[in-house]
């Protein structure tokens, strides 16, 4: 029989992260928001509770945790904010996992510690201004010289890339030409402050205000050619696995913020009146919460399934295609949902609402959009 209650431990934690994000987080975060300020203090704490280390052993600073812990933790913080649910999401399976699986010893030894205590943010350089879901299209390049990668090329819509704690990125480059004449892809880590490697100012964003996201430019940047994260010219597939993981936990986000989207709608609905009595007693805002948590619960299911089969080592790449789909479609929806319970107020800033309605979108673009997931669904049933 399948039982998809939290074991103790897990539990334990989720109520954990649920009590940081009440106390912690939701107080501050909104003028944060607002000023479009990265909030370095929440982070810092965030790593002290040991949320940047659940998925990786002990051995490396880690909480010796699973991939499915960390979602739970992911769901707990963007029921409150997404921005610093999407730093954490960003700084694990984007920063300091592809280290961890593809990394030498040596670079695990070297960058982990601090990236799993939370005192350092890694990030990935991936996506290039003209490249988008053509990740395949690369234009930064990497040549190999008197030991040194030197790197020439630009990234676009980098999470976590330049705060006052980002410890380094790892960009995609292309080292050379594959024997079929297409684009050999590698990975290499470029550490902040390397001479060349500048980075942009912050993008005035419509949500996740609160995170980081900068363009980035390498301009013959040298790093030694021990930088080299995994084989030469497998930079690309790696990158694809880390992705199929990284979409469990951005459903893992939308599921957070479409719960977001009912606890605030439920609390609102029970103070506000209207004719004579709270909102909450007309079947037209009761039918409109009810549905949002059914969106909740369903997408829910759909991240549970994906993990599942990711901590058993089955194939999972389209039950993640799938979660990830249905949740940010739903994220969407139900903050659509959320500002029309708040009528008037469900358009003004001061309302969690509000900041829920901007960062929604985004979810159905990020890491594959919903084309994409549609692309790979169809894919993997045997179409196109």
């Amino acid at each position: 029989m399948l039982d998809y209650r939290l074991d103790e431990e897990t539990e334990a934690l989720r109520k954990v992260v649920r009590e940081f994000a009440l106390e912690v987080v939701a107080p501050q975060i909104g003028r944060f928001y607002e000023r479009d300020e990265f909030p370095t203090d929440i982070v810092r704490q965030m790593g002290e509770l040991g949320l940047f280390g659940l998925p990786f052993p002990e051995e490396y600073g880690g909480s010796g945790g699973d991939y499915f812990t960390l979602c739970v933790a992911l769901e707990e913080l963007a029921r409150v904010d997404s921005s610093v649910a999407i730093t954490l999401e960003a700084g694990v399976s984007l920063g300091a996992m592809p280290i961890f699986r593809f990394g030498t010893e040596e670079q695990k030894q070297q960058w982990l510690p601090r990236l799993c205590a939370g005192e350092a943010l890694g990030a990935f350089g991936l996506t290039e201004p003209g490249g988008g879901s053509d990740a395949g299209a690369t234009r930064t390049t990497a040549r190999l010289e008197d030991g040194e990668w030197v790197i020439n090329g630009s990234k676009a819509f980098i999470t976590n890339a330049g705060t006052e704690i980002t410890d380094l990125v790892t960009v995609t480059a292309v080292t050379g030409t594959k024997p079929d004449g297409g684009k050999e892809i590698s990975a290499i880590i470029v550490p902040a402050g390397t001479p060349g490697f500048a980075v942009g100012q912050r993008y005035s964003k419509v949500g996740w205000n609160a995170s980081d996201t900068r363009e980035l430019s390498f301009t013959d940047v040298r790093v030694p050619a021990e930088n080299l994260v995994g084989e030469q010219g497998r930079g690309y597939a790696q990158f694809l696995s880390i992705l199929d993981e990284g979409r469990i936990a951005i459903s893992a986000l939308a599921v957070g913020l479409a719960q977001g989207c009912v606890d605030e709608s439920l609390k609102y609905a029970g103070e506000r009146e209207a004719f004579g009595q709270t909102i909450g007693k007309n079947q037209a805002v009761q039918f409109m919460i009810a549905d949002m948590e059914v969106r909740a619960s369903t997408a829910r299911l759909a991240y549970y399934r994906a993990a599942e089969k990711m901590l058993r080592g089955e194939p999972f790449k389209r039950e993640a295609s799938i979660a990830k789909l249905y949740s940010s479609e739903m994220a969407m929806e139900n903050a659509r949902y959320a500002a029309q319970v708040h009528g008037g107020y469900g358009f003004m800033n001061e309302f969690p609402v509000g900041r829920f309605y901007r960062d929604a979108k985004i979810l159905e673009i990020g890491e594959g959009t919903s084309e994409v997931q549609r692309m790979l669904i169809a894919r993997s049933l045997g179409l196109g």
